[in-house]
């Protein structure tokens, strides 16, 4: 019986090239695609796949990492595997903490997304050396810890507050709130105020 999968990527192009060399062995079929974290979820609901193989970023709406927290909490969660062409030590933790079964970036050659599929299945997880090599690094060193003020700021953030607003908020000056952030954003290895919220709040800190 093949293994059912089902595509998440945002883009139509990479959909399809996909699907060509995840196809290729004949123990593997791709049973629908999503161009977006919402419709992964229902068609998930409607298609019932063993793996779902998920990009990172998803443009607008949910990203990879909300999709796999959704899918896994499901009574009956297919295994979830993220494809991206990120590497940042943040989104590999954050990935794997919300149950992704693997983390591949999208050089990887594609007899390890198949192997990668097949390992996902049999609930094993399957990440490249230099994945590994990063979560194991992460492990061994602390949480970034962030200031009373750079938690200050996060917390605006999270609410939308440009950063003119979160200057009048904590009464200092935007020069000073663009230096909180740089601070924030190097700490948490992201390189977005959306990454840097759902960072810090995927590892407690705010």
């Amino acid at each position: 019986m093949s293994i059912r999968v089902i595509l998440v990527d945002d883009h139509p192009v990479v959909r399809a090239g996909l699907k060509s060399v995840i196809e290729a062995p004949d123990n593997i079929a791709v049973v629908g695609e999503a161009g977006s974290g919402e419709e992964a979820l229902t068609i998930v609901d409607e298609l019932d796949p063993d793996v779902v193989l998920c990009d990172l970023r998803l443009g607008e709406g949910i990203d990879g990492i909300e999709v796999t927290k959704r899918l896994r909490a499901k009574p009956n969660p297919p295994a979830v595997l993220i494809l991206t062409t990120f590497d940042l030590d943040s989104e590999i933790i954050a990935a794997i903490n919300s149950g992704a079964s693997g983390y591949l970036l999208k050089d990887i050659d594609p007899g390890d997304i198949s192997t990668a599929i097949e390992k996902a299945a049999k609930g094993e997880t399957y990440m490249p050396p230099e994945i590994s090599s990063k979560v194991f690094a992460a492990m061994r060193n602390p949480s970034p810890k962030l200031t009373r003020r750079e938690r200050d700021v996060v917390k605006l953030l999270a609410t939308g507050a440009s950063n003119v607003q979160i200057a009048q908020e904590l009464f200092v000056t935007e020069a000073t709130v663009k230096s909180h952030l740089v601070n924030v954003f190097t700490k948490l290895g992201v390189d977005s105020r959306a990454r840097a919220i759902r960072v810090a709040e995927d590892q407690g800190l705010v």
